[in-house]
């Protein structure tokens, strides 16, 4: 019994809207090995999303200036001017779109452009298209907006990317958004112009649907593969479109938290209502470095990629030469999402049985390396890794897995 209910007072009832949402199992998972490592244990934690190279010294050395110069005080609502224009010289010269300032949305991070789309647009029962294997806070979102996810499973076999098919399939009359992220978290997948366009060619037939392009990872793409976003692909359905990016993860400015979309300016309008009663405007000195990161120097994204692919190739190799686990080769971002299945089953060296592969990475766990289940993700069984850290810890963490793997017994 609770304390309150001991006294006679009646029990804290969270609102409907959350019953069913929880607080992401990613930072959760995070959270126990990092307590885990506080108390001695000498765990490498790879389940943030989150790049370990620094921002860039010109970026950090714009916010110093704005601080000095007083820029410190309350922007327009959903981004500054120069926040704005910046934002559309990058979708002007890296991506072809062109939008107007009315066109273009600044909030404190992407997840706050997804979080205003979908709780200016979606009503009870109205549905959102999201392929998996998805980034968790997607579903969460939707619910949140009193909307319903409908979760389509885009496998290994698939290259675990939506087909046409599919999505013509969980099309209904409800459905008000098809949510694509590419590169994705955590598959790293990517959507070439003519895959893209052939889902296009299913949203034609479909005048009822929106789209809605996370494109986070734009910047981390490997082996010469050229980015495509549906807006650009498919100009015709530009009006309905949201085109969502950030600075978190090309830049190294998770904390800064500046996400930004370009869309048809009666949505933008719509979000703009949703951020003026939550945030109101991001913080003004991190809208002052992101206007650096956007319009200066650009090689040290490129640098980073390469570092990232490197690493890439590291683990995707450890990971293949586990018998039990087969790793596909992502195409973008920094996450590898390896499937487990060879490994359910087996007998743990204390008796235990690997059912799931929410067992697999507690399993693992224990051999001091934390990973995320694909549970999380929406696709079973796999576990993504992320390798934005440092060779060397890769290099152990593979040891450790390839180890723990080894002290397994299968039937």
């Amino acid at each position: 019994m609770s304390a309150l209910a001991a006294a006679g007072m009646p029990a804290f009832r969270p609102a409907e809207r959350i019953a069913s949402v929880g607080v992401s199992e990613i930072l959760k998972i995070t959270a126990r090995a990092g307590a885990l490592k506080r108390a001695g244990r000498p765990m490498i934690i790879l389940g943030a999303g989150e790049p370990d190279f620094d921002t860039p010294d010109n970026v950090k050395e714009a916010a110093i200036r704005a601080i000095r110069d007083g820029a410190t005080k309350y922007t327009a609502l959903d981004g500054s001017p120069e926040l704005k224009d910046a934002v559309r010289a990058k979708f002007e010269r890296e991506n072809g779109l062109v939008f107007a300032a009315d066109e273009v949305t600044c909030g404190a991070g992407a997840k706050q452009i997804l979080y205003n789309a979908f709780m200016a647009t979606l009503g009870p029962g109205d549905e959102v298209v999201i392929p998996t294997p998805y980034w968790t806070s997607y579903s969460d979102i939707v619910a949140i907006a009193g909307g319903t996810p409908v979760l389509v499973p885009c496998g290994i076999e698939a290259g675990f990317r939506l087909r046409p098919e599919q999505l013509e399939a969980a099309i209904t009359p409800r459905t008000r958004w098809l949510l694509l992220n590419s590169p994705s978290n955590p598959s790293g997948a990517a959507y070439s112009a003519e895959e893209l366009e052939a889902l296009a060619g299913v949203l034609r037939r479909h005048t009822h649907v929106w789209a809605m392009s996370d494109d986070m990872y734009e910047h981390i793409l490997y082996d010469g593969l050229a980015f495509a976003t549906l807006a650009a692909v498919a100009p015709d359905l530009r009006d309905r479109t949201l085109t969502v990016n950030g600075v978190s993860k090309a830049y190294a400015m998770t904390g800064w938290r500046i996400g930004y979309g370009g869309g048809p300016a009666v949505l933008i309008r719509a979000m703009a209502v949703v951020q003026s009663q939550a945030t109101s405007c991001p913080s003004s000195v991190s809208q002052a470095a992101a206007v650096e990161a956007l319009n200066g120097p650009q090689a040290i994204v490129a640098e980073r990629c390469a570092a990232f692919q490197r690493r890439r190739d590291l683990v995707v190799a450890g990971l293949n030469a586990v018998p039990g686990l087969q790793c596909p080769v992502p195409q973008g971002a920094f996450y590898t999402f390896a499937s487990c299945e060879g490994l359910l089953g087996a007998r743990t060296p204390d008796g235990g049985v690997l059912r799931s592969d929410r067992d697999v990475a507690d399993y693992l766990l224990e051999a001091d390396v934390a990973v995320v289940p694909g549970a999380c993700f929406g696709l079973e069984p796999f576990f993504r890794i992320s390798y934005a850290t440092s060779d060397s810890e890769l290099k152990t963490a593979l040891e450790r897995i390839e180890a723990a793997c080894a002290r397994l017994h299968h039937a």
